[in-house]
């Protein structure tokens, strides 16, 4: 199949004699031809001069790329519109050069004629997008049917909770405008328009699918079974180790970790080995090192930070949350026996609850815990004891985050996974085979699929949680970041199930 292919354009003329003026819009889809690439729309009016129009990306579905291209041309004194327009469509990326110009003659359509439909194209939705904005309360819709299919009614099914609970929308057609140009349109054919609006409310997803009635037919728009989705952003979570003041370039890892957060849009970092000077036991908070980090982010996070004992003989070392979002039932607890602030065997560990929007309510913890040898058994049982008890009706997850100290099959991992209770979301999110038969089957080899996986930092969420790990990411690695500790970092991504 050719790799730009027209779906849709529209010439409209509005306002009377000087108050004219005139409009082109193009919709295209294109194949994934690599990140770089230039789409365009080549043109001219009527008076022969050739125009480069570009195209912006719109969203993929189905395979494909869609874009969008279009320009005005508001009324100006002694000025002389496009007019007629013959057109084709350019592609230019990493596999090479694409024309769809109408097998060579060029696309043409007459001056004011409105929504044309490539020919082999029975209904397309127009201004497609790929989510719902912060604060969007409502999603129309437009829908361009051949006119020749003579349809009577178009109505969006649709459904805000998986479809447990569907609703109808019954969409209005447009008036349909006759050209005043009186030449053909190569490759065209009218367009009705039906446009309609989804309610979407504090949704987080809405799914839908659009059905096209006339007399003797019923189409349907389904994104080719899928039907269409939009969500909101989804929850992004980081934790990272940050070795506790023991790097070369020390400050320059800082700004790095910094700029991550801010490019990747992160919205809850859970740090651990965060360090400030002794000072005689009383900290240093202007060396404390996720304070430095926050302090370097275009917008501060709201911060919650704890230490639990003495760190290469000069730090106070803990652990801390960062939240775009507010925290609340800020608290720090020791999980181990030892509480002596000079033993390494005191472990500390800081929660909060979160209420993302559009999200819900997660309980947050940050976490560093000993080796198996050295305690990770009783504290585990701490951790998770504490974290049940924080769990209410109105808690969405409990998510427990940071350094482990458990390798993925070694003794401390099948003690989580005996408990039940907490499942790790890299394994859901990258190996969902593998996850099932360990968290749900509870496969007797398990351990051996796991031989190569040394990790033991984790994203740890309850079972039965209201939310589910939609991506997991390393970065912090030489090819994502640069490296700014001993250990790598994790990021994820959760929405609502």
């Amino acid at each position: 199949m050719d790799n730009i292919q027209l779906l849709y354009v529209a010439n409209n003329i509005t306002g009377k004699a000087a108050a004219r003026q005139q409009s082109l819009l193009f919709l295209m889809r294109v194949a994934n031809l690599g990140y770089h690439k230039q789409v365009e729309v080549v043109w001219s009016g009527e008076d022969g001069a050739w125009q480069h129009l570009p195209a912006v990306y719109c969203c993929t579905a189905d395979g494909w790329e869609y874009w969008l291209a279009e320009i005005s041309f508001p009324p100006q004194a002694h000025a002389t519109l496009p007019g007629d327009i013959r057109f084709s469509l350019h592609a230019q990326g990493e596999g090479g050069e694409f024309w769809d110009n109408n097998e060579g003659g060029d696309y043409f359509i007459g001056a004011g004629s409105g929504s044309r439909l490539a020919v082999g194209i029975p209904l397309l939705q127009l201004y497609p997008g790929e989510r719902l904005n912060d604060r969007q309360q409502s999603l129309p819709i437009k829908l361009a049917v051949d006119a020749a299919l003579a349809v009577e009614k178009v109505i969006i099914h649709w459904t805000t909770d998986d479809w447990r609970h569907t609703h109808k929308t019954v969409c209005r057609r447009q008036a349909l405008k006759k050209s005043a140009s009186k030449a053909g349109y190569a490759g065209l054919h009218a367009a009705q328009l039906w446009t309609g609006r989804i309610r979407v409310g504090e949704a987080f997803r809405v799914q839908y699918s659009i059905c096209c009635e006339s007399k003797d037919r019923t189409l349907w728009d389904n994104n080719a079974g899928q039907n269409y989705v939009l969500s909101r952003a989804p929850l992004k979570l980081l934790i990272l180790n940050l070795h506790c003041y023991q790097e070369d370039e020390q400050d320059r890892k800082f700004w790095q970790i910094a700029r991550a957060i801010n490019e990747l849009d992160v919205d809850v970092v859970c740090l651990q080995e965060v360090a400030e000077y002794w000072n005689n036991g009383h900290g240093d908070w202007s060396s404390n090192s996720a304070n430095i980090i926050n302090k370097r982010l275009p917008k501060p996070f709201h911060l919650y930070s704890d230490w639990s004992h003495l760190g290469f003989d000069k730090y106070r070392e803990g652990v801390a949350i960062l939240s775009r979002y507010p925290l609340a039932e800020q608290e720090a607890r020791y999980v181990s026996e030892s509480w002596d602030a000079y033993s390494i065997h005191s472990r500390k560990v800081v929660s909060a609850r979160i209420t993302v929007p559009y999200i819900g309510s997660i309980n947050v913890f940050s976490a560093h815990l000993s080796w198996w040898e050295d305690g990770f058994e009783q504290q585990f049982q701490q951790l998770a004891t504490w974290a049940d008890s924080k769990r209410g009706p109105d808690s969405d997850a409990t998510l427990l985050c940071g350094d482990f100290n458990i390798a993925a099959g070694s003794t401390g991992y099948q003690l989580v996974v005996k408990g039940l209770q907490y499942e790790d979301q890299y394994l859901a999110a990258n190996a969902p085979a593998l996850f099932q038969q360990i968290f749900r089957v509870n496969d007797p080899h398990w351990r051996d699929y796991l031989a190569d996986d040394y990790r033991i930092d984790y994203i740890f969420m309850n079972k039965g949680s209201a939310l589910r790990v939609c991506s997991a990411r390393t970065v912090f690695t030489e090819q994502d970041y640069g490296q700014v500790s001993d250990h790598c970092g994790y990021l994820m991504t959760f929405e609502p199930q």
